[in-house]
């Protein structure tokens, strides 16, 4: 499920099924449908804060060049 959706607006897509589902409302079909699309939001997500977590271990190096920013001690 590739989308362009920012994360806060998936988070939002997934809090709103989420709420749907808590209230009960609907049957099982469709409460189904809507787990699974929750599942696939989620894994969004978890791409998108993944993708977000390896640019913000990178540094800009003094030759424009991206690498791994360590720490030294």
């Amino acid at each position: 499920m590739e989308t362009n959706k920012t994360f806060e607006e998936l988070l939002t897509d997934l809090e709103n099924i989420v709420k749907e589902l808590e209230q009960g409302n609907i049957d099982l079909e469709k409460s189904i449908d809507k787990y699974t699309e929750a599942m696939k939001i989620a894994k969004d997500c978890s791409d998108k804060l993944e993708n977000a977590t390896g640019k913000v271990n990178k540094i800009l190096t003094e030759n424009g060049m991206l690498e791994d920013f360590e720490i030294s001690e």
